[in-house]
């Protein structure tokens, strides 16, 4: 197997299981590399680190689910896979600009009504330990592809009384 198609499931690994502890042993295994091609090879091919990557990944969580949640800046925290919550607002604030709690309040205040935290945790996108979707809501691992993994947890559908959680899908 090529190179390129190998550091694909790597990164699709990483996709679906961003909110999990992850480590480059881990990864590399999946690519079939050692650790050290591995995190060269991956910045050659993504032009960013495997590192950076999940930081990445996990922030644009954050970023959706600060917007459209009904959750916690803690909640928040522990979903995307931070075990810190000053790791985790030091770092939102260095790459968004503002901490994680203005976030939330300046789209509260102009955006779309927020999903209620307690139906998330009830429809199963949430894990009240603070894990993200459960692999068995969607299958065996590499089932669902992780766009579709994010639409899903997204675009929760409808909620009780008949309304839409989430007005579009991105």
């Amino acid at each position: 197997m090529e190179l390129l198609p190998r550091l694909r499931l790597a990164r699709d690994h990483i996709d679906r299981d961003y909110q999990g502890r992850l480590d480059l042993d881990g990864l590399a295994a999946v690519a079939g590399i050692s650790k050290f091609y591995f995190i060269r090879c991956f910045g050659a091919a993504y032009g960013e680190t495997p590192n950076r990557y999940v930081l990445r990944r996990r922030l644009e969580r954050a970023q959706d689910l600060l917007r459209y949640a009904n959750l916690t800046v803690t909640e928040v925290c522990m979903a995307v896979g931070f075990t810190s919550l000053g790791s985790f607002s030091s770092k939102f604030t260095q790459v968004v600009g503002e901490s994680p709690k203005a976030y939330r309040d300046r789209w509260a205040a102009h955006g779309a009504p927020r999903i209620p935290g307690c139906y998330l945790f009830m429809c199963g996108a949430l894990d009240p330990a603070g894990a993200v979707a459960p692999e068995d809501a969607h299958g065996p691992a590499g089932a669902a592809a992780p766009e579709d993994h994010d639409r899903d947890l997204c675009n929760i559908g409808e909620v009780p009384g008949g309304r839409r959680g989430v007005a579009s899908s991105a």
